[in-house]
């Protein structure tokens, strides 16, 4: 069965373009016109990845972001924000609130569905270990996609959690932004390297005391250590 995306886009002829896009890919597009047709779909069917613009006519994209990243059931579904919107503090609010990525409009076809295979390879990185990974009163367990932090069980966002993975299989080992870009992005973000502070950022936040043992690591990187 084709992967299905669903396209939060209010503007039809978007909208249609990119389930065309999709299908020619081999990939089952559903477009959704606002918010509350949209949640409508995530109640019926969970989708593989979720393309949403940002300026929508009841609840903007943002909101509806955060919504998904803080449910139980839908914060692994990866998400690729379209926005006519290119100020860096729009990427940060996005990339920040748990973007897997962020297009801007106009966006031409071929790109768009190299960044969705991109997300999607990301996403579905097969056999994660069947044991835990622990450092203090941290503990990640790679099969049930669960983390627990000094005790409290913490709901991290797909990249959020591959990037804790990450650091944690790493642990004590300095790496570069650029590496965790290639890594966790799956390609070349050129000057992107705010995409990786923000993470982290959001990594330590969510984490409480355990976050403290992400350390950066000046003019390279970062690592992670007891």
């Amino acid at each position: 069965m084709d992967k299905l995306i669903y396209i939060v886009e209010d503007d039809k002829n978007i909208r249609e373009l990119v389930i065309y896009a999709l299908k020619t890919a081999g990939f089952c597009g559903e477009g959704f016109e606002n918010a509350t047709e949209f949640y409508e779909g995530m109640s019926r069917d969970v989708p593989s990845l979720i393309l949403m613009d940002i300026m929508l006519p009841d609840e903007d994209g943002i909101t509806i972001l955060k919504k998904l990243k803080n449910s139980q059931k839908w914060s692994q579904v990866p998400v690729i924000m379209l926005t006519a919107k290119t100020t860096e503090y729009d990427k940060v609010i996005g990339l920040d609130t748990g973007a897997d990525d962020y297009i801007t409009k106009p966006f031409g076809v071929l790109e768009l569905i190299s960044r969705v295979k991109a997300v999607m390879r990301r996403s579905q990185k097969a056999s994660p270990s069947d044991e835990a990974l622990s450092m203090g009163e941290l503990s990640v367990d790679e099969q049930k996609h669960r983390v627990s932090a000094a005790g409290e069980e913490v709901i991290l966002t797909h990249k959020e959690f591959e990037l804790l993975v990450y650091l944690m299989k790493n642990r004590g080992i300095v790496l570069s932004r650029d590496r965790i870009l290639e890594v966790i992005w799956d390609y070349n973000y050129e000057g992107e390297s705010r995409t990786v502070d923000v993470h982290i950022g959001s990594l330590r936040q969510k984490l409480g005391s355990c976050g403290d043992m992400i350390r950066t690591i000046r003019g390279v990187g970062y690592k992670i250590e007891e």
